[in-house]
């Protein structure tokens, strides 16, 4: 652990950061190349037949990363579809 000295609007005290709190970095790792993968699944001007191509995009991830539980798979698609949006 790590301690550092604050100071914010007057008041001085001890703060306690851990050094990364993040888990999954196996997830992390491949989640750049997951979303490059997905973008086509996530444009707004791909649907079928006016619904959402999730499904689709839940099989490609697994064909590219077979390793992935469905839950990890499920999880990247919806971080994916989340941060594509946003983009």
């Amino acid at each position: 652990m790590r301690q550092t000295e604050t100071k914010v609007n007057g008041y001085s005290g001890r703060m306690t950061f851990t050094e990364d709190r993040r888990k999954q970095h196996e997830l992390r790792a491949i989640f750049p190349a997951a979303c490059e993968s997905l973008k086509p699944f996530f444009d707004p001007g791909n649907q079928w037949a006016g619904h959402s191509t999730d499904h689709l995009a839940l099989r490609e991830l697994k064909e590219q990363f077979p390793a992935l539980s469905p839950q990890d798979a499920f999880l990247v698609v919806a971080l994916a579809r989340r941060r594509l949006a946003s983009s």
